[in-house]
């Protein structure tokens, strides 16, 4: 059997530093790597749960150069949590801006979870400036994958917790969860926008773990991380992503000559396989690795594996 590939040994950045994009944002950005390395770009999850160094550590520092950096509202750009300006589209600009700033022609653009979503975004918007695309967890920001999570499907896998999720909010709200937490997580109450932040950001912890984990929850609940999570990702998902029903497939033809690999686990109870399957069969010619002991975290061996291949592979690496 081939040994699993594993994450690449921590590493600091070599630059960083805050981009005005206007709006009254600011985004913090980090480069790592090797100045002159093959241009990547990473984009984090959530949206709202900014970078954190274990997402370097899936790129070749001796043949990358990776741009990293915390959307709008999220980790250290400014102003904090806030849904002002902030949509998908203000997003797929600050990824420009940003490229334009390194002053690379193309990049590798490589997201996961709500990254993968944004990718696809910027894709299909600047085909142009994409040399190629890694995915993991693939979500496509349909209503039937947001029902999944806030209505029925993981809940059937997780009753425990999501009873606890769905009984933060009283019953005569609960045909509407994500609205009712929206109206919890803009409250002008500090303890009820905590309160809710924690339950909102609990329940998409239990999902995301193939096993149990304390520490991340432990994580995931921190204030300041479930505050802007929870804000951020209720405000897109309260807008559909200020996508079209539909947009990502339907255009996934502007995506054609661009190299892909999505990886994604069978048993991903926060974006299931349905729709990397989806986008497989609007996109032919992307590589879909179902990884079978897989779930939702770059972190899981096989999930790692397959990412750090693909990396790899697109640097020009011999993969064995």
């Amino acid at each position: 059997m081939t040994q699993l590939r594993t994450l690449y040994p921590p590493t600091e950045p070599y630059d960083s530093g805050m981009l005005d994009v206007g709006d009254g944002h600011t985004i913090h950005w980090e480069r790592c790597g090797t100045p002159g390395g093959k241009p990547a770009v990473f984009l984090h999850g959530g949206p709202g749960s900014g970078i954190s160094p274990g997402q370097r550590r899936q790129f070749d520092p001796a043949l990358y150069d990776v741009l990293l950096f915390d959307q709008r509202g999220s980790g250290k750009s400014t102003p904090f949590a806030s849904l002002e300006n902030n949509t998908t589209w203000h997003l797929v600009a600050d990824i420009e801006r940003l490229r334009e700033m390194v002053g690379h022609e193309k990049w590798l653009v490589f997201g996961g979870s709500w990254g993968s979503t944004l990718s696809l975004a910027y894709a299909q918007t600047h085909p142009e400036r994409v040399s190629e695309l890694v995915l993991r967890g693939i979500f496509l920001a349909s209503q039937l994958e947001a029902d999944w999570l806030y209505k029925y499907g993981a809940s059937e896998l997780y009753p425990e917790g999501w009873q606890t999720f769905r009984d933060h909010i009283p019953a005569a709200e609960q045909a509407d969860l994500v609205g009712a937490y929206q109206a919890r997580l803009t409250s002008d109450d500090h303890a009820v926008r905590l309160a809710a932040a924690k339950a909102w950001s609990m329940w998409e912890g239990l999902t995301v773990t193939l096993v149990p984990d304390p520490a991340l929850l432990e994580e995931f609940t921190a204030d300041d991380h479930a505050v802007a999570v929870a804000r951020i990702e209720n405000h897109y998902f309260q807008h559909q992503c200020w996508l079209e029903p539909g947009q990502l497939l339907a255009n996934a033809d502007k995506l054609r000559g661009i190299p892909g690999t999505i990886v994604q686990g069978r048993h991903d109870c926060c974006t299931p396989p349905s729709a990397a399957w989806a986008l497989k069969q609007a996109w032919p010619e992307v590589e879909l690795q179902i990884v079978p002991d897989g779930g939702h975290l770059y972190t899981e061996p096989g999930i790692t594996d397959g990412l750090v291949r693909a990396s790899d592979r697109y640097a020009g690496k011999p993969v064995a």
